[in-house]
Formats: structure tokens, C-alpha cells, sequence
């Protein structure tokens, strides 16, 4: 793991590649349904956040997921257009 993903995500890419877009939930559902479980994940956590900073930074970085699984969606289809 990169330091750049270290502090983006907390994991690795290829980790997010295989617990986030392989899982069942992606292969059933799709990765639509994966970022926005990530993103109900991240309301839930606000919600009981309060003002913990630890709790926010674990928001932060689950969100850089999201963006990095949507980001690959964009890829993909992009490069199945072109």
C-alpha cells in the first residue's frame, strides 16, 4: 500500500478492488448498489459521529472509495464506448 492510499482510503486499491468489487454484493447487484452501501454506511456513522474526529476521518476515507469505485465505473464504460 502507497502512502497516497494509506491515507486516501486506508486500504489498497486492489484491496478496495477485491472486498468492495468483487463481493457479492457487486456481482449481484452491481457496483451502483456497492458505493451507495457505502454511502448509507457514511450517514449511518455521521449520525452517531458526534463530534469524533476519529469517526469523521473513517467517513472521509470511505468516501474516497466511493469516488474511487465510481471512478471506475467512468473507465469502463468509457472504454467500452470508445
Amino acid at each position: 500500500m502507497t502512502e497516497f492510499e494509506k491515507n486516501c482510503y486506508g486500504m489498497s486499491t486492489e484491496d478496495i478492488r477485491e472486498q468492495y468489487m468483487q463481493s457479492i454484493t457487486a456481482r449481484l447487484s452491481g457496483l451502483e448498489m456497492v458505493v451507495m452501501g457505502i454511502m448509507s454506511d457514511c450517514q449511518e456513522l455521521l449520525a452517531m459521529a458526534g463530534d469524533k474526529e476519529s469517526v469523521r476521518e473513517k467517513v472521509r476515507k470511505e468516501m474516497n472509495i466511493a469516488k474511487f469505485i465510481l471512478s471506475e465505473i467512468m473507465e469502463a464504460r468509457q472504454a467500452q464506448e470508445a
